[in-house]
């Protein structure tokens, strides 16, 4: 009796033994294959810049809504961390935004399914240093800053190397925006990059900003009435857009053009004018 005690114990033992053992590689299986998150986010992020991030964040809009790191961080189903979260993450509250961000040249290649555009695959100069950036939301905004001033121009100034991008610094459009200062974000005063190429639109109180980065290039007109004519008269935003010199120059003097469609209407004025007052 006593040595079959003794056998049941050191069976008891030997079962302990064995699933600590099962336990064990269960976890080294979890950390090769990549399953449990922590200590991977550990391995890619140091303290030091999870500080950074961590100061980033506590200024800004996003900290003030509450939204917090596990906002985007955190599959909202199975609760699991996400390391990169993609514009699916943007979306859950800036739908309108992601919305026509994809269906702008930046984000079309996503919407079908495709990798990101980068900026070598462009056909305008781009700079050398940025051609293989990927264009997410992520490439123009900082996610933890939340700043969307450095996003109005610095950003498109990363990739773009054309004449008019690069042009933008010495004209007037750019001593407005420097004017205002570097406030939270650019005022209804300031043009910038983004004013034109990306425009507001205000629907009661809330503001909407088309993503769409080629809604307003084609046609040429198409920018006259969504941005141009918020600050200028229409004979002077269409001479100006229709002069290629001058958009080459990002628009550093007043048109020389004189389109004859105004000359035409002026004269078809004047003489309905005429009959009216005989």
């Amino acid at each position: 009796m006593k040595k079959r005690a003794g056998v049941q114990r050191r069976g008891g033992a030997e079962v302990k033994k064995e699933k600590i053992f099962v336990c064990l590689l269960c976890f080294f299986l979890l950390l090769v294959f990549n399953l449990f998150p922590v200590p991977v986010l550990a391995g890619e992020v140091s303290q030091s810049e999870l500080d950074e991030i961590n100061n980033l964040w506590r200024n800004s809009a996003h900290a003030l809504a509450d939204v917090n790191c596990s906002s985007c961080h955190q599959n909202e189903e199975t609760k699991k961390f996400v390391a990169k979260p993609t514009h699916e993450s943007c979306q859950s509250c800036h739908e309108d935004s992601v919305d026509t961000f994809l269906l702008g040249k930046h984000g079309i290649r996503i919407l079908e399914g495709l990798s990101p555009l980068t900026p070598a695959m462009a056909h305008i100069p781009m700079k050398e240093s940025a051609m293989d950036k990927q264009m997410n939301c992520n490439t123009c905004h900082n996610v933890h800053s939340v700043n969307t001033y450095p996003a109005a121009v610095d950003s498109c100034l990363t990739c773009h190397n054309d004449t008019h991008s690069l042009n933008y610094q010495d004209s007037k459009h750019a001593q407005i925006f420097a004017d205002a200062g570097s406030l939270p974000r650019p005022n209804e005063e300031s043009v910038t990059c983004a004013t034109c190429h990306l425009p507001r639109q205000k629907i009661n109180q809330t503001t909407l900003v088309n993503h769409n980065n080629t809604y307003t290039l084609l046609p040429r007109d198409r920018m006259v009435k969504e941005v141009c004519m918020h600050c200028h008269s229409v004979e002077y935003a269409y001479n100006s857009i229709f002069d290629d010199e001058l958009v080459e120059a990002n628009f550093a003097r007043p048109p020389t053009l004189k389109l004859e469609t105004f000359e035409l209407v002026r004269a078809l004025e004047k003489k309905r004018s005429s009959k009216v007052n005989k």
